[in-house]
């Protein structure tokens, strides 16, 4: 058990945040050992045929199996509320190199040539991996981001209503069942920290993860990095199902139904082919329709190896959830 003493300093700097790169870099192990990640299995048959075409085994190396540890500089606490993935690699690749080397020197096992690399060379080597990052991200991540953000969103609007009703007391002592609070202290049953740790007026971010998996993690022993604790998001089990109901009648009424049905059979990214078969149009049709949507900005392209993918935009996923919102009800 981590015991973690919490001063006035660090309630008052109390924050949560997404991090697009800790998503990015724990959903390496959903790939790896899918028999410990049920609940993103249909993302995993979508992704890792997808991924054959991209080279990411640096990324890998700095996430091994079994998963103990992932060095802290591989994902630091993000900078802002919901910093880009761009802003986060940047960090990355300003990394001091005596952080680099520490980092590596923790992974378990034998150093393969990719490691012994960024080792030799940390300034070259994190060039690389922010490279490495980006083609991995575009290919597992960026398509289905907007729905992950929305989940996430949504996490942490439910979260700071729990805050705004019982208080910080209540928020920490019900943000994960690995997470308690009681008289000051901050107790995070943690699979390979223990003892006792005080912050500093450092502050805590507190950020939800979609491939967090069933734990929490966190860098609560580490100094003098941001603190925080990373902690599983509700409700991940449903990310990547289509859903069984029909397309927004009024999102019909303003954009066609054909076109409301792609948007709503693309809570999956896609290919036109993959939509085809599911829409019953012909691959011309489902061209046009997407081309209209892509220049509203309501859909979106992603390359994936020799796939061209479609997927919702931010907008077209806010647009969705306020169409399929009850309108308010008469007297």
């Amino acid at each position: 058990m981590l015991r973690v003493a919490l001063g006035v300093r660090d309630l008052a700097g109390v924050r949560f945040a997404i991090s697009p790169l800790w998503e990015v870099v724990a959903s390496v192990r959903a790939l790896r050992r899918p028999e410990f990640f049920p609940a993103h299995q249909l993302w995993r048959d979508q992704v890792a045929p997808r991924l054959a075409g991209v080279d990411w085994r640096l990324l890998a190396d700095l996430v091994p199996e079994p998963t103990v540890v992932i060095p802290g500089f591989v994902c630091p606490a993000p900078p802002a509320a919901l910093p880009a993935l761009e802003t986060e690699l940047a960090a990355l690749v300003a990394t001091p190199p005596a952080v680099v080397r520490a980092g590596v020197a923790e992974l378990p096992g034998a150093r393969s040539p990719r490691l012994a690399a960024l080792h030799a060379d940390p300034t070259a080597g994190l060039a690389r991996l922010a490279s490495v990052i980006g083609d991995y991200a575009a290919v597992a991540i960026a398509p289905y981001w907007p729905r992950m953000r929305s989940l996430l969103e949504r996490e942490i609007m439910v979260a700071a209503g729990r805050m705004a009703t019982d208080g910080l007391r209540g928020l920490l002592d019900g943000i994960d069942r690995y997470v308690s609070w009681d008289d000051g202290t901050l107790r995070v049953d943690h699979l390979t920290r223990a003892g006792a740790v005080d912050l500093g007026g450092r502050g805590l971010v507190l950020v939800p993860s979609v491939f967090a998996g069933a734990r929490v993690w966190s860098n609560l022993t580490e100094r003098p990095t941001q603190p925080l604790l990373r902690y599983p998001a509700g409700a991940v089990g449903t990310l990547w199902e289509r859903s069984a109901a029909p397309p927004s009648a009024a999102l019909a009424r303003v954009l066609g139904r054909s076109r409301a049905v792609l948007l709503h059979e693309l809570a999956v990214p896609a290919s036109t082919t993959e939509l085809a078969g599911r829409c019953g149009l012909s691959a011309g049709t489902i061209s046009h329709h997407l081309t209209a949507l892509r220049d509203a900005g309501l859909v979106g392209t992603h390359r994936a190896g020799r796939y061209l993918l479609y997927a919702r935009t931010g907008p077209s996923q806010a647009l969705i959830d306020a169409a399929g919102s009850p309108g308010p009800r008469g007297p």
